[in-house]
């Protein structure tokens, strides 16, 4: 088997001095503000990161953006090609937040450059979020969004060229619904799309990798209780035996049959673990791995004004349209 492409980035000493101040000021400001698992409020939460709140950046909803349904019941946020362009591919996204917050309309500038930059259709998944709707819920969406987008993709977008990936728990729900295409319909996910792109996922909701069990409670967009906080939201009164399902947990899938995937993740982050263990994982399954290191950085590193953050926006961008030509 060909080895995993390993890439290991924001190592230059200017990089780590800008990404270390970045770090200070975010855990500076999460620390005024009320813990996700303190605050025990989904609604509010979704609320304040909208808003801006939690480190997140305020959401700003484009005029580019348009909404469609799928299986006329999911929401889909969409952008496309600027000038009427043809669409090169279609990126089907899902977003982050834990399963409990986040939404597909929360990175509109995000979708759009993303869209303008590739010459692609970008349509991110509006799945259910815990608790109002815990698992499986999330996972059902995530599912009929790709069976919708497989069925639909040529009628309305006018390619079949596919690639799938997301954020946290997106990246997540990237997997799984892989892996139901995969067991549930006969399909072979590698053959279906092309890449996946797959940022600082969450894979292990039963035991949790090592890297999140000694996280602690330092402030660094997540970290241990506020894991666990997502994991009770999601996954209520559910026993471990159950939580170790790869329809939860995909880290102890089968993985065979799976696309090209470039994984991200940053060393501070508290899922380093479970992207590690996961790249490891796929790649010894038979797949193509590409693995990204971010020196230093945390959870939801790209969402910062840093070099570091800028660099891996476009390493995905390039990686997107290469695989979507």
């Amino acid at each position: 088997m060909t080895p995993p492409t390993i890439l290991v980035t924001g190592l230059d000493p200017n990089d780590l001095a800008e990404t270390r101040a970045a770090n200070d000021r975010l855990e500076a400001l999460l620390d005024r503000q009320t813990p996700l698992h303190v605050q025990n409020d989904p609604p509010a939460a979704r609320s304040f990161q909208r808003s801006g709140g939690g480190g997140f950046p305020t959401a700003a909803l484009l005029p580019e953006g348009s909404w469609r349904t799928a299986g006329g019941r999911i929401p889909l946020r969409v952008f496309l090609p600027p000038d009427g362009r043809a669409p090169a591919g279609v990126f089907l996204h899902y977003h982050g937040g834990g399963g409990v917050i986040g939404s597909a309309d929360g990175q509109d500038p995000r979708l759009r450059d993303l869209a303008v930059n590739c010459g692609i259709a970008v349509v991110s998944v509006e799945y259910r979020l815990a608790p109002e709707h815990p698992y499986p819920a999330a996972m059902d969406d995530a599912e009929q969004a790709a069976l919708w987008l497989l069925e639909h993709a040529a009628a309305e977008f006018g390619t079949e060229r596919l690639v799938i990936g997301g954020e946290s728990a997106g990246a997540r729900l990237s997997v799984t619904t892989l892996l139901r295409l995969r067991d549930r319909h006969g399909l072979v996910p590698g053959e279906v799309f092309r890449a996946a792109q797959l940022s600082f996922g969450t894979y292990d909701l039963a035991h949790g990798t090592p890297s999140s069990r000694l996280a602690g409670e330092r402030n660094r967009l997540i970290n241990a209780p506020i894991l666990k906080w997502f994991r009770d939201q999601t996954l209520p009164g559910r026993p471990l035996e159950e939580r170790l399902d790869p329809d939860i947990s995909p880290l102890y899938a089968e993985l065979g049959g799976m696309p090209l995937a470039r994984f991200t993740v940053g060393t501070a982050d508290p899922v380093l673990d479970d992207t590690l263990f996961m790249a490891a994982r796929w790649w010894a399954a038979g797949n193509a791995a590409e693995l990204v290191v971010a020196a230093e950085g945390w959870h939801g590193f790209t969402l910062q004004p840093t070099a570091l953050a800028r660099r891996e926006l476009a390493g995905q961008e390039d990686f997107i349209r290469r695989h979507l030509a």
